[in-house]
């Protein structure tokens, strides 16, 4: 009797060909249902199908269905003559989500609780226990710029140890243990539609290689090559560990928060800015138009910031021209003060010079002289005062104070002609009396 398997590639939950997965964040989608197919021979076909559904319901708890038939496996040398119809199976797919950190997630779970329609029995359908499969499968999910990882190691039990999509001998498949290994990377190729996503993995029994494409955000096309190291021999009849071409198409229909370009891989994306997982996405998705004014209101943004720095550029410019002007203003006042307090000094000083002219013709010499020095405090660079105490000193008979005083006129003023001659005069002995 022949043995299928729920393990056909891109029929069970998941992202990858035949391994679990284990994501931090909420599946992008309300459900992924589609079908897949793995051909082992072209002339005659002999293929292995099935169709399956997954969904996410809540708290990291999956849920899986799968229908199956498997391949013919009765006739190695003669299958095209062979009259065996493979049984259809049925399997279900439970999985939790037990731990988070940061990109790190830890999940368990049951797969291929497989019911099997036996045809020699009078039971439609019978579980067969040697393909229940427990696993733990821990994810990682990295950022790598414009391409994202995401890898998957585990261990399991059942279809995930060491045993062959289909088995011929029903004895072979007993339970068991061993570890598998995948990798998920997308990449920016189609990114409008959700990125190109390049699978690889070791499913306990050899490498699986795939592709899948995007055809919308919410349709794919699955491709690939199942025991890939033992593809030379693809022209042999079928046997056991034959490799086989896969095909399929997934559909997802997409939760509401997930935003546009993402796809059915859609967990590669959710995060933060800062590569924090998050669960919940911005509601700005439903239209492109939405996203253009979004990008809109950003730039706006960034120019009334810069239109800000500018005005606050302004400002303090404004405040620097305002303190020269108030600087300047004070400047201005004090020369006017200074100016009232230079003439007002020079009019006391021309009076006090007066005085002394009266004095001085009055023959008071004494007091003459007092005037004159009181011009003088007033303002110390008046050259007729300095000639007017020279006179005066030579009146009382001090040659030398005159003589000195009419040389301090003639320093203030060098055009001073009367005192020039008088000291001319001096020098010649000429001069009889000072009647200045």
């Amino acid at each position: 009797m022949a043995e299928g398997s729920t393990r056909v590639a891109y029929t069970r939950p998941g992202l990858m060909m035949r391994v679990p997965t284990s994501s931090v964040g909420k599946a992008p989608y309300l459900f992924r249902a589609g079908f897949g197919a793995e051909i082992h021979n072209f002339n005659p076909v002999n293929t292995a199908k099935g169709v399956f559904f997954d969904m996410e319901l809540n708290k990291g708890f999956s849920v899986g269905f799968s229908a199956i038939q498997g391949g013919d496996t009765t006739a190695l040398d003669a299958i095209d003559e062979s009259q065996y119809k493979p049984p259809v199976e049925f399997g279900f797919h439970i999985q939790q989500r037990v731990f988070t950190y940061n990109d790190i997630s830890l999940s368990v779970g049951l797969q291929d609780v497989v019911f099997q329609n036996d045809q020699e029995s009078d039971q439609i359908l019978s579980l067969n226990t040697q393909l229940l499969s427990f696993f733990v499968v821990l994810g990682s999910e990295k950022d790598l710029g414009d391409y994202k990882m995401n890898t998957y190691m585990g261990f399991g039990t059942g279809g995930l140890a060491p045993m062959d999509t289909l088995e011929l001998d029903p004895d072979s498949a007993r339970s068991g243990s061993g570890v598998f290994l995948g990798f998920v990377m997308k990449t920016p190729y189609f990114g409008k539609s959700g990125g190109l996503d390049i699978v690889g993995e070791f499913d306990g029994t050899g490498v699986n290689v795939g592709l899948r494409i995007p055809l919308t955000s919410d349709y794919r096309l699955n491709l690939g090559f199942t025991h890939i190291e033992k593809l030379p021999q693809f022209k042999q009849r079928y046997w056991v560990g034959h490799p086989g071409f896969t095909v399929g198409l997934d559909m997802a229909v997409p939760r509401q928060d997930q935003r546009p370009g993402q796809g059915p891989s859609a967990p590669l994306d959710r995060r933060t800015p800062d590569g924090r997982p998050m669960d919940r996405m911005e509601p700005l998705y439903r239209d492109s138009t939405i996203a253009m004014a979004d990008y809109a209101v950003l730039g706006m943004k960034d120019s009334m910031a810069l239109m800000n720095n500018e005005m606050r550029n302004l400002v303090v410019r404004l405040s620097s021209m305002e303190q020269e002007s108030q600087f300047l203003n004070d400047s201005l006042r004090s020369l006017k003060l200074e100016s009232n307090v230079s003439e007002k000094n020079m009019n006391e000083a021309l009076r006090h010079l007066s005085k002394s002219l009266r004095y001085f013709y009055a023959g008071d010499y004494r007091e003459a002289l007092k005037e004159v020095d009181m011009s003088l405090e007033l303002n110390p660079n008046l050259a007729l005062a300095y000639a007017r105490r020279g006179s005066i000193y030579y009146k009382l008979g001090d040659v030398q104070r005159a003589t000195i005083n009419w040389n301090l006129a003639l320093r203030l003023d060098p055009e001073y002609t009367d005192v020039r001659n008088i000291l001319k005069a001096l020098s010649e002995n000429k001069m009889k009396s000072a009647n200045y």
